[in-house]
């Protein structure tokens, strides 16, 4: 295990309110120290002057598809993708084939993540079995597997008091239930956000409400238990001000969004580019002002990726019939960068949390900061570094983003997980953790 020395960088560090000029020395994997100047023979030296050194960002909420759909992508790849964005951890969800509702499935994804992955992953178990929404899965089981949440992502628990075992459950062993707030029968085979878009193109859409009626059930649900519930993914400008009001009462909830929710709308679907298609669906102007003001505020607590790969054969389907999702970690932070710093929204110490240190505490991971002791994981970025979005440069297996061609800044240059460096310069030195 490499021992080193990060000099000269501006260390930003939320969980720690740290932001200045440091230097950090790692050794056996440890940040040993974090000073205004740090001297010490016999190691290596990594310089970081202009760079901007993190805590490793973490994404709590990417599909890497195995195992089932490994056309689409891998542990492997997936988290390669992950480092290329500077996460050195990544939560991944359940429906996978078969899906995480039982140990069997959560061990050989731990097991396959030690043998092919280079950053941290952490499974996410399914609320219920097969994903059904019939019948939870043995959560203690899964727990004792290894699993950070609970969650059917990708299917909304539609039965009510299946919802509320599964919280009253999840909190027996401080798990947080993650929610994809849908309301199939307002869904229905909706393609788009319902509005005027969709009437334009002539498009089946799915109205505001569908997310909302759920985000208002499971905030009343979550109310009566005291468990901890986490909305994945919000998109409407009424989710927000549900969280916000339910926050304000002190209930026990938190709250994501993606990046695509606070740049793109369905403006942008008059394209019929299928990278646009995703769900819930980009919604409009109106809601985009909201996620922003959401995560100005406090009242969303993380920015997650979704990162949801699909094949070039699946997305070069007409618009209806090509699966929802697009991919998000190699773009995530340069996103954040762009839309949210420069533009004011948050600061850069506000964003850093909203990927590090906040998510690892609804997850309940002991990640996201730099202080002496903790591990090293470490994430450098070049903030100046300004870029375009190339396909050819994805390490995903799969190309579906609808950022291919944009502008952004923010380099990642260097990612370190528990003290090995496994990109430098922007280039993978480590295979694997």
């Amino acid at each position: 295990m490499t021992n080193f020395l990060i000099k000269g960088g501006r260390v930003v560090d939320p969980a720690n309110n740290l932001d200045g000029v440091k230097d950090i020395l790692v050794e056996k994997g440890k940040i040993c120290a974090v000073s205004d100047r740090i001297e010490k023979d016999g190691v290596r030296v990594i310089s970081a002057e202009g760079k901007l050194v993190l805590p490793g960002l973490i994404d709590m909420h990417v599909h890497l598809r195995e195992p089932g759909r490994e056309d689409e992508e891998t542990i492997e790849t997936g988290t390669r993708a992950a480092a290329r964005g500077g996460f050195t951890s990544v939560a991944c969800m359940p429906n996978t084939d078969p899906p995480a509702d039982n140990a069997g499935v959560v061990k050989f994804i731990l097991s396959q993540a030690e043998l092919t992955g280079c950053v941290r992953v952490y499974p996410v178990g399914s609320i219920s079995k097969g994903l059904r929404g019939e019948e939870l899965s043995d959560i203690g089981e899964l727990f004792e597997a290894g699993v950070v949440g609970i969650s059917d992502d990708g299917e909304p628990v539609s039965d009510s008091n299946l919802m509320r075992r599964a919280l009253e459950y999840a909190s027996m062993f401080h798990l947080t239930v993650i929610s994809h707030c849908e309301e199939k029968a307002l869904s229905s085979e909706g393609i788009i956000n319902e509005g005027y878009v969709s009437t334009v193109l002539g498009l089946a859409g799915i109205p505001a409400a569908a997310e909302e009626v759920m985000v208002a059930r499971d905030i009343i649900l979550a109310e009566m238990t005291g468990a901890s519930l986490h909305i994945a993914h919000v998109s409407t400008s009424g989710s927000v001000e549900l969280i916000r009001r339910a926050k304000s009462k002190g209930i026990n909830l938190s709250a994501e969004t993606a990046p695509h929710y606070f740049t793109l709308t369905d403006e942008e679907v008059r394209s019929f580019d299928t990278n646009l298609r995703v769900n819930p669906p980009l919604r409009t102007v109106r809601d985009l002002e909201a996620i922003i003001e959401g995560l100005k505020d406090g009242t969303i607590d993380a920015i997650a990726t979704d990162h949801a790969p699909h094949s070039v054969v699946e997305k070069e389907q007409e618009f209806a019939l090509a699966p929802p999702g697009m991919i998000g970690l190699e773009t995530a932070f340069s996103l954040v960068m762009s839309e949210l710093v420069d533009k004011g929204v948050l600061s850069l110490e506000q964003a850093v949390a909203k990927m590090t240190v906040n998510p690892a505490k609804i997850l309940g991971l002991d990640a996201g900061r730099l202080n002496e002791g903790a591990d090293a994981d470490i994430t450098i970025v070049d903030p100046d570094k300004g870029y375009t979005v190339d396909a050819e440069r994805f390490a995903s297996k799969s190309k579906n983003s609808p950022f291919i061609g944009r502008e952004v800044r923010g380099m990642v240059e260097t990612v370190i997980v528990a003290g090995q460096p496994v990109l430098e310069n922007g280039k993978f030195v480590l295979e694997k953790k």
